[in-house]
């Protein structure tokens, strides 16, 4: 029994993570119909920047959020503006490639700036453990789970409840009508790939806290396939359901 208590904190953990970098992969897609391949190097990019403002530089952990952050919009920004959309009206296959063009591009950038040796990051959660159902289980893991879950509740009330995420939902489910009301189709674009990018960079952050900062953050995106796969394309809820099932099993 204590094994299984301890196996399932540790899945859900990873599940957890895996919804959150698989959430920017089904908005992307949503509202562009672009499958991005280059998900996993947006994680590696989220948790080198944190790594950079945070040890590097020596700022406030909060500060050093708030950097990952704005250094996240403004990489989402670039890629949709200078990469998809002069491939408007390309056929999928010539998209696809660009973006796993893209996921080696980014991959080289982090490679020529930090090298491949793994880095050494002071823990942002607590590593201590706690007492669940007569099981020790690391704290870390549990605020991960609850963590993650926050971030996925303040992105479905942003899609549900805010005007910009009204513009999301329009956009994906009919441009054309969309574009009639006023809607900026290319700014939703633009945000789709704005918010695929902070979501990269909270899960690369957490998944970097748990283990190292290193290169096989950007595998560990690889899983975002399965996960959307399972749960569907364009399903939100279905990227929750999918990332906690894959991280269990």
């Amino acid at each position: 029994m204590s094994t299984f208590v301890a196996l399932l904190v540790y899945g859900l953990a990873d599940g957890a993570i895996l919804a959150v970098a698989a959430l920017g992969f089904v908005l992307i897609y949503k509202a562009t119909r672009v499958i991005n391949f280059a998900q996993g190097e947006f994680l590696l990019v989220g948790a080198y920047t944190f790594y950079t403002a945070f040890v590097l530089l020596r700022l406030p952990l909060v500060l050093a959020a708030v950097v990952g952050v704005l250094f996240a919009t403004v990489l989402g920004v670039l890629v949709e503006r200078f990469v998809l959309r002069p491939l408007i009206g390309e056929s999928a296959i010539s998209v696809i490639m660009v973006t796993i063009g893209l996921s080696t591009v980014l991959r080289a950038a982090v490679q020529l700036f930090f090298g491949t040796a793994v880095r050494e990051q002071p823990d942002i959660l607590p590593t201590g453990s706690i007492e669940l159902g007569g099981v020790t289980v690391p704290l870390n893991r549990l605020l991960v789970v609850l963590i993650a879950g926050a971030v996925l509740a303040g992105f479905a009330l942003f899609y549900s409840r805010s005007r910009h995420g009204v513009a999301m939902r329009a956009v994906a489910d009919d441009q054309q009508a969309a574009l009639t009301m006023g809607i900026s189709v290319a700014r939703v674009f633009a945000l789709a790939w704005v918010l695929a990018a902070v979501s990269a960079l909270v899960a690369g952050v957490l998944l970097a806290d748990l283990a190292a900062v290193e290169q096989n953050i950007a595998a560990f995106g690889l899983i975002v396939f399965p996960v959307v796969i399972l749960g569907g394309l364009d399903s939100i809820p279905g990227t929750v359901a999918g990332g906690l099932t894959i991280g269990l099993l």
